[in-house]
């Protein structure tokens, strides 16, 4: 493997490779995973190629360290764009497409707006669809079509020549539509994130990473794209419209094309689960999968159970599953566990509640998943009302300091102090730089269990409550529910925006039923919450499937569900206990991240 640590730019480890194994075949682009032949290969001689002339172009109306926007699917132009601002010292800004629906088009307009961008990157089938996004908004940049196999250029060109600490690319969070924040990636963050996920997830010698997560998510950008390339291995990609269509489709990529490290969230492993055929297991070979990695939303037990106990006949091993932790505040890796069965923690339930992680002394409470001890970061755990660190088997915020954090928020300097610039209140010794992640949870063993998010922790009746461990309940109990998402959130019972409130469940159904078998759904949904939570339901809506909001990288806005509730706005197929109250609450197309 090339020296990722010593080196000083991504360009120069892109470069290498051309020169000393060119005929590599880098990038395999499958529109149909079922059948290998449809596959678009390309080699590490026509990525540099490809990177050069497109550098060329984009340097005929920028100027090194201008951003451009990349609105591509996973293809090899998506590679070749990202590699081509590289190559030309530009910063790519990597985003989801504008899309037919109000808010998506909302959170690419504020990404370029807040970018600065000075081009668009997009592909020949996205042309026209962009060109009349870019009129719409006004937008007077350059609107660009990367080419995989240029002509040769007629004049030596010399890359760009980034030095370590220099801003590599922007990696939007998956928080607000309307106030998005871009994480400042440096190439030293890019080179040691590759470094550390090839060190601590390394897969047999010719086998590729791969998998169907959008290029413009962290895990789909960092773990499948940007990493495999730089350590010198092989990709395969296909689309998450291919993977929702067929879920098969994912597992036949990755049996096809020997990947050895694929991730995705939790629900794609549920999505595997309620659609896969049982009679279509045993075609598979699943047995050199040995990354099957879980993360980017809170690892359930329960579903890395199911998954390897439904996928054994395809060879899939226990010991495979692999859950991580990552955000692309730190680039993407932050700690993952390797090369055994997943551990998991049954903690006492009251106990957790009251922030500490206690074993059930009757083997009843709520599991908790490792996902392992951080790898190149430190890690501590904080009350995040004092700054205090707390100790071991204490639930409190995760902080992280180390080189794989990110530089900071593009043009946010509030945002950035207070996010990045931190201290441990109670320690005079320390050196502060800590990162506030949002995220709850404790070091138990030195291993990171995550419990949920500090802005979405529900406060019910004077519980605390994580919405997503009544959510995946509901789900794993009611087949109705299976294979769609759902919303818990408390709201006040005048409307107001109160912390403690009432319960609210809203969930998609499988498929819209006649009122009696909602209604008969909604009791048992209530019967769910009170027996294994012991919780009461004030109201439950039952949903259209796609009625619950969610992010470009499929996680559920909760606080706009709340507030769409709470304004009336909602549209049910069945519900009691609904419209909300007239208060208004204001409704936010996004989250924070």
């Amino acid at each position: 493997m090339a020296d990722l640590s010593g080196a000083s730019n991504v360009v120069q480890i892109l470069t290498e490779h051309a020169r000393t194994r060119g005929d590599f075949r880098a990038v395999a682009i499958v529109p149909d995973p079922s059948d290998p032949a449809t596959a678009q290969w390309v080699t590490y001689d026509q990525l540099d190629r490809a990177a050069r002339g497109c550098a060329v172009t984009l340097l005929r109306s920028c100027r090194p360290g201008d951003r451009a926007l990349l609105l591509l699917p996973n293809s090899a132009e998506f590679v070749v764009a990202i590699l081509g601002c590289f190559y030309a010292g530009l910063v790519p800004v990597p985003s989801s497409m504008p899309g037919r629906y109000k808010q998506d088009r909302r959170r690419v307009r504020a990404i370029a707006r807040d970018a600065g961008i000075g081009a668009v990157l997009t592909g020949p089938d996205e042309l026209d669809d962009v060109l009349t996004w870019a009129a719409a908004e006004e937008l007077d940049v350059p609107v660009l079509i990367p080419d995989v196999d240029p002509e040769p250029l007629t004049e030596p060109f010399t890359p760009h020549a980034a030095a370590p600490h220099d801003l590599a690319l922007l990696q939007y969070t998956s928080g607000s539509t309307s106030d998005p924040k871009g994480a400042r990636v440096t190439q030293r963050n890019l080179l040691l994130n590759a470094l550390a996920i090839d060190t601590h997830l390394s897969v047999r010698e010719g086998q590729r990473y791969g998998g169907w997560i959008p290029n413009y998510h962290d895990m789909g950008l960092m773990g499948h794209i940007l990493t495999p390339l730089l350590a010198g291995r092989g990709i395969a990609l296909m689309t998450p419209a291919a993977f929702l269509r067929r879920p098969r489709a994912w597992l036949e990529l990755v049996d096809h094309f020997d990947i050895g490290l694929s991730a995705a969230p939790n629900f794609a492993y549920e999505l595997c689960l309620t659609r896969v055929p049982e009679d279509s297991i045993a075609g598979l070979d699943l047995s050199r999968w040995t990354r099957t990695i879980s993360g980017s939303e809170p690892v359930k037990a329960s579903v890395l159970e199911e998954f390897a106990q439904r996928f054994a006949p395809a060879g899939l091993r226990p010991e495979q599953l692999t859950p991580c932790y990552g955000m692309a505040e730190t680039t993407l890796m932050i700690s993952t566990t390797s090369g055994r069965v997943p551990r998991v923690l049954t903690a006492d339930s009251d106990a957790l509640e009251a922030g500490r992680v206690v074993a059930a002394a009757d083997g009843t409470g709520r599991t908790l998943v490792s996902c392992g001890e951080p790898r190149h970061l430190e890690a501590c755990v904080v009350d995040p009302a004092t700054g205090d660190a707390l100790p071991e088997g204490s639930v409190g915020e995760i902080w992280l300091r180390g080189e794989l954090v990110v530089d900071g928020y593009w043009r946010r300097p509030d945002a950035t102090a207070a996010t990045f610039g931190n201290r441990v209140a109670n320690d005079p010794a320390d050196a502060g730089g800590w990162l506030r992640t949002g995220d709850l949870g404790a070091l138990v063993d030195g291993e990171i269990h995550v419990t949920g998010r500090i802005k979405e922790m529900l406060i019910v009746r004077g519980r605390n409550i994580y919405p997503h461990d009544i959510e995946h309940e509901l789900r794993r109990q009611h087949e109705e529910l299976r294979d769609t998402v759902g919303s818990v959130v408390s709201v006040a019972a005048g409307g107001a925006d109160e912390t403690d409130g009432r319960l609210v469940v809203i969930h998609e159904v499988r498929r819209r039923g006649q009122d009696e078998e909602l209604a008969r759904l909604a009791a048992g949904i209530r019967l769910t919450v009170a027996r294994e939570f012991g919780l009461r339901a004030d109201s439950v809506l039952l949903m259209r499937r796609g009625a619950v909001r969610r992010t470009t990288s499929g996680k559920v806005q909760r606080g706009a569900m709340r507030a769409l509730y709470a304004n009336g706005e909602l549209e049910p197929l069945w519900a009691d206990g609904y419209p909300a109250a007239a208060q208004a609450v204001p409704v936010a197309a996004g989250e924070p991240r």
